[in-house]
């Protein structure tokens, strides 16, 4: 037989070594209400004593804390767990999350249904919410108990705040690169036109177009590789004398650069291809990716330490984005 090992001590070992009540001892070691300084040193030299290791999911969950961040994405299906964008704000809130003892949860939230933010308000294991791709029916759809720990990366509302790179200033920075290079019948790859923060680049694409008399060709793309490559082709299809795109996303962007070298055209020479992002695979591409700057990283942290604090913040935060120009266009 295996030697038994001791059990952990508990809140009530604690108290009962300390000599005082057991919510005494859960007021000293939650550093929560009044204690005598007495009862502190008590408490603490018992503690230390027993070797007491405190259960901070429970604690938090009685102070109605919460023990978790939940990034709930809105999605048509939940193929949204497969984008590496996603993947990026998961693990930014998680690094500022976890030093405070909070984890992080990913959440689908149906484009047609956003209704399971009524649930998460009413969960007291939530700590706050950070919002992903986020529309006007899912703003709609925070319950007030959410309100004060909740932020959004895309649009936001006067209960949500915003944090949001300027992706009309990034597309704008590239598409004056495609015009300065001689590029005059460009076609956009759009991102999901349901996702109205994609929108913002579409009007910067159309503003462009129009102060300098060039046409407008728009595909409509959902930020995949695959999808970019979809619509590459269609718009051969319809404007054989295409000579530049512009994607919506780099992984969009790929997938044009693959299907026009599929159809015998060379990158840059015969059409140029720009994107949005500035992935890392970006700079090592072939060629190499002309993009404009996307810091996920700084968005997503700068959310979770919102919905951390809980405390007021601007309604929208932008973060700039700036031309990275190689040799694709």
């Amino acid at each position: 037989m295996g030697t038994p090992t001791a059990r952990p001590a508990t809140l009530d070992d604690v108290a009962r070594t300390a000599g005082v009540s057991r919510a005494t001892a859960s007021r000293v070691l939650g550093g929560y209400g009044f204690a005598s300084a007495g009862a502190r040193a008590r408490v603490s030299a018992a503690a230390e004593h027993l070797g007491y290791v405190p259960d901070t999911t429970a604690r938090a969950l009685v102070r109605g804390a919460g023990v978790r961040l939940v990034v709930a994405v809105v999605g048509r299906d939940d193929s949204v767990f497969d984008d590496p964008y996603v993947h990026r704000v998961v693990s930014a809130a998680s690094r500022v999350c976890a030093p405070h003892g909070v984890g992080v949860a990913l959440e689908w939230l149906p484009l047609g249904d956003p209704s399971g933010l009524i649930r998460l308000g009413a969960d007291r294991g939530v700590h706050g919410v950070i919002l992903v791709n986020t529309t006007q029916a899912a703003l709609d759809a925070v319950p007030a108990r959410l309100h004060g720990r909740v932020a959004s990366i895309g649009r936001g509302s006067a209960t949500v705040p915003s944090f949001d790179v300027d992706n009309a200033a990034g597309a704008g920075a590239v598409l004056r690169h495609l015009y300065s290079t001689g590029r005059r019948r460009i076609v956009m790859v759009t991102g999901p036109r349901w996702l109205t923060c994609a929108e913002r680049s579409v009007t910067a694409y159309r503003e462009l177009m129009g102060a300098v008399g060039a046409p407008e060709r728009l595909v409509t793309g959902d930020f995949t590789a695959a999808r970019g490559g979809a619509a590459a082709l269609e718009a051969l299809h319809r404007w054989p004398d295409v000579d530049g795109f512009y994607a919506a996303s780099d992984a969009t962007a790929f997938g044009v650069i693959a299907a026009l070298r599929g159809h015998g055209l060379r990158v840059p020479h015969d059409v140029a291809v720009a994107g949005f992002d500035d992935l890392p695979y970006a700079a090592v591409s072939s060629p190499a990716l002309t993009t404009a700057t996307h810091p996920v990283d700084r968005i997503a942290a700068a959310a979770a330490s919102a919905v951390l604090a809980q405390a007021p913040v601007p309604p929208e935060t932008a973060f700039g984005s700036t031309l990275v120009a190689r040799e694709s266009a």
